[in-house]
């Protein structure tokens, strides 16, 4: 068979791209033809997973979703599980299963890179658009390029922007962990996360509550009005910022405390 022949072949006849070579959860994986021990991470490459998964989970658009070590065929006689990955939620209309990853995330360190190299080659030739590796032993961030057929290392001051996420991942936050809480803060917050937003909501009604509440005490104690502990309660603990607006207006004129709550 001359190598056209085998090149259609291959790319006409790839496997699912979820179709197991090895069972679910065995611990391996076929490299090559190659069954290959997938050992148990350690620290600190174990907590970058984590960090990696929160960020994507973050930052991701509506339409996608994140995974970890999600299994992918990318040939008949290799599979791979990126350490993380970002992929369409919609299912495949031709078959059905899900969707190729556009986005790949490994975590590495120096021993590792070139590893991940294959791994991000095989990954892109099957169509994952892009391919990340964090070497958490330096503190780098690469990418693939398709056409150097290399990684290229990205500015820790850059952000990854795709179409994918919602919202752009900055470098530094794959690096450092305060970072990435941070960004995940921030991409929840831009992305109007219902609880974020809500919360933010309210700090900002209590900090204008206190500030009204020590208003009203300021205004009547130019007035020569000195509310007792149980009314400078009251007006302290009072959130209702209509309530607090109408006892700063009759504060003006009150000659005592109790006529800031003569209607109430």
């Amino acid at each position: 068979m001359n190598m056209s022949s085998r090149i259609g072949h291959a790319t006409t006849d790839l496997p699912a791209i979820d179709e197991r070579l090895v069972a679910s959860e065995s611990g391996y994986e076929i490299d090559d033809g190659k069954l290959v021990r997938v050992s148990p991470s350690e620290e600190p490459h174990a907590t970058r997973h984590s960090k990696i998964a929160a960020l994507l989970e973050a930052h991701v658009a509506d339409d996608f979703d994140v995974a970890v070590d999600m299994l992918t065929r990318t040939s008949a006689n290799t599979d791979r599980a990126p350490d993380a990955s970002v992929y369409p939620l919609a299912r495949d209309p031709g078959t059905g299963g899900r969707q190729l990853e556009h986005l790949a995330f490994e975590v590495v360190n120096t021993e590792t890179l070139g590893h991940a190299a294959a791994k991000a080659a095989d990954l892109c030739a099957r169509g994952v658009r892009r391919v990340f590796a964090i070497d958490v032993g330096r503190i780098r961030v690469f990418e693939w390029s398709h056409e150097l057929g290399t990684w290229t290392l990205l500015e820790a001051s850059a952000s990854i922007v795709d179409p994918t996420l919602a919202v752009s991942l900055p470098i530094a936050a794959l690096l450092h962990a305060a970072k990435a809480d941070d960004a995940v803060a921030r991409a929840l917050l831009a992305k109007r996360n219902p609880v974020l937003v809500a919360a933010v909501a309210q700090g900002r009604a209590e900090g204008r509550a206190e500030g009204l509440a020590e208003s009203i005490l300021l205004i009547l104690a130019r007035r020569g009005v000195e509310p007792d502990t149980d009314e400078r309660a009251r007006i302290f603990g009072e959130r209702d910022l209509v309530t607090l607006e109408r006892w700063l207006m009759r504060a003006m004129v009150a000659t005592t405390a109790a006529d800031l709550f003569a209607d109430v």
